[in-house]
This record gives structure tokens, C-alpha cells and sequence, in this order.
């Protein structure tokens, strides 16, 4: 089985015609249909049926993608990795993150490291810390940034940066708004807005309400933080965020309110897979961002 197979088997099972894989490939129809053949041959199956002049994969032909998919994935990275091996100050690094630390961390962070790298790229993609971790483990992206760090999965490493404080966010006409400092239990019968269920922060938030004694009644369930803000600001329920979201861009009818009780807290930081070696480019940005949180943490944030 040769890689040229692979490439042309992939290739014409996107496009589901032959004639438009050899254009895009650049090579002959001829070449594309002989070499769909020959791996048919190799394998003693068949990879694709006619529909008129489109083809369609057969079921051991969706079957052959999947691997094909994972093996031409794994050489572009090796690919990659020699690249970046012979041109450490190159690469595209793949980052996963959170909503809840899309606005400042993020943002912070890599526009301190391309100072220092300006040819390396990135490539971002936003989600759950579960679906983060989820894509660390199957290679699909290099370094998450998440918020709580795991501490029970085998498939990461998990490298905490700081601790920060959660806070009372509520409506600047609430009755608690010009207390200096409150209980979470004396938001017991308020309504809360929330990031929605498989979210880290909603069920830190939730375990902090049942810690005290009461369940929280939720209201509204979002996915952004800009969202969750605005939603207090218009008066329709209180929340937690992390004291990170409200240093800036607070909305003006809004207060945010430390909490004296419970203390409830997250951990911020970075996943990186285990059992595989990053890349240079990678490891640089690894490196950067343990010593950039050092010094911050040293110096205070």
C-alpha cells in the first residue's frame, strides 16, 4: 500500500467523483482510477460504487476512511514535527480554551509570545473543559487552556498557573448591591444565571450553593460570558463569575461583590497530551507560559 493511494482514495471519497479528484490532485484521471484499483486489489474489497458519473463509498469504504483519515493525520504531524525540528521558530500550534477565558488570557498570553516568536501561528478552537480534554487526548488540538484543571484524567498532564476567586455578579438595583462583601447563602431565593449544565463553571457554582445548604434556582443557562452579563445587568437574575471576567468590561448596571463564604475558587491553567512529545514550537509555547505565569504570580496579577 503505497501513501499516494491513500492520498488519492481520500481525496476522490470527498469529492464522490473521480474526474474532480484528479483535477484538484492535478494529475490524470487515468493515474486516480488506477490507483483506486490497485488499492481495491491490495485489500480484496471494494472501496466505492457507481452512482452515474459520482461514486459513493461502500460500507467497508467508510470503514478504510476512518483509518485512512487517523494514518495520513499521524504523517502530516510527523511531517510537521521534523519541520519544526529543523525551523523551532516556525509551526502553528493548535489551542483549545473556554469561553470564561477567551477575553483576557487568551489574548494576553499569545500576543506576549508572538513578541518574542512572530512566526509561529495558531490555530483556536473554543469549547468545554470535558470537550478540551476530550481533543488534548485524540490529538486533535496540542495545549488546552481549561479552568479547573482535571485532576483525574490519565490521558493529560495538567499544569496550574494561578487560583482566582469567584464573585457575586448582581444587578446594580438588587437590594444586596451596596453590601462590601456577602454570603452565598443570602442569594438562596434569588434567580441565577448560569453557565448551562456540562460547563466547569456551572457546577462549581452549584456545588458552592449545596455546600451552603440551598439549590440554586436557575433562570437563564448561557454559553458566553458577555451573554451571562448582560442578562444580570438587565436585572433578570444574579451569577458567579471568575474575578478574571469582571476586571474589565463590567457592564455598567452591574456590582460585583466578594464573597465571605463560602470561598469558592477555581484553578487556571494548561493540559498538554501525555504520552506524546510536543512539537518545538509547541514545547516553546509550554515553556513561555509556565515562566510568564511564574514571574505574574511572583510579582502578583
Amino acid at each position: 500500500m503505497e501513501l499516494r493511494q491513500l492520498y488519492y482514495f481520500m481525496e476522490v471519497a470527498k469529492r464522490e467523483h473521480v474526474t474532480a479528484a484528479a483535477t484538484s490532485l492535478h494529475v490524470a484521471q487515468s493515474a486516480v482510477s488506477r490507483q483506486i484499483a490497485n488499492l481495491e486489489s491490495e485489500l480484496g474489497v471494494q472501496l466505492f460504487i457507481r452512482e452515474g458519473r459520482n461514486v459513493k463509498l461502500t460500507q467497508v469504504g467508510h470503514i478504510f476512511m476512518d483509518h485512512a483519515e487517523t494514518a495520513i493525520s499521524e504523517i502530516e504531524r510527523a511531517r510537521q514535527a521534523v519541520y519544526e525540528f529543523l525551523n523551532p521558530d516556525t509551526g502553528t500550534i493548535r489551542i483549545g480554551f473556554p469561553n470564561s477565558l477567551a477575553a483576557k488570557t487568551l489574548p494576553t498570553v499569545i500576543s506576549a509570545f508572538r513578541k518574542e516568536h512572530p512566526s509561529v501561528g495558531f490555530q483556536l478552537r473554543q469549547g468545554s473543559v470535558q470537550d478540551l480534554t476530550d481533543a488534548v487526548s485524540k490529538g486533535e488540538i496540542d495545549i488546552a487552556f481549561v479552568s479547573p484543571v482535571p485532576k483525574d484524567r490519565t490521558d493529560v498532564d495538567g499544569h496550574i498557573f494561578f487560583t482566582e476567586k469567584l464573585l457575586a455578579l448582581l444587578p446594580i438595583s438588587h437590594p444586596l448591591a451596596d453590601y462590601p462583601m456577602l454570603r452565598l447563602g443570602q442569594l438562596k431565593n434569588e434567580p441565577f444565571v448560569l453557565f448551562r449544565s456540562g460547563y466547569a463553571l456551572h457546577q462549581l457554582v452549584t456545588s458552592a450553593c449545596q455546600q451552603v445548604g440551598f439549590k440554586p434556582r436557575i433562570a437563564f443557562e448561557g454559553e458566553d460570558i458577555d451573554t451571562i452579563k448582560g442578562l444580570v445587568a438587565a436585572g433578570l437574575g444574579v451569577s458567579l463569575l471568575p474575578e478574571i471576567t469582571l476586571s474589565e468590561q463590567l457592564p455598567g448596571e452591574t456590582v460585583k461583590i466578594e464573597l465571605s463564604e463560602p470561598n469558592v475558587t477555581r484553578t487556571v491553567g494548561v493540559i498538554i497530551p501525555k504520552g506524546r512529545e510536543l512539537a518545538p514550537s509547541e514545547r516553546k509555547f509550554f515553556e513561555f507560559l509556565t515562566h510568564f505565569y511564574e514571574v505574574l504570580n511572583r510579582f502578583g496579577q
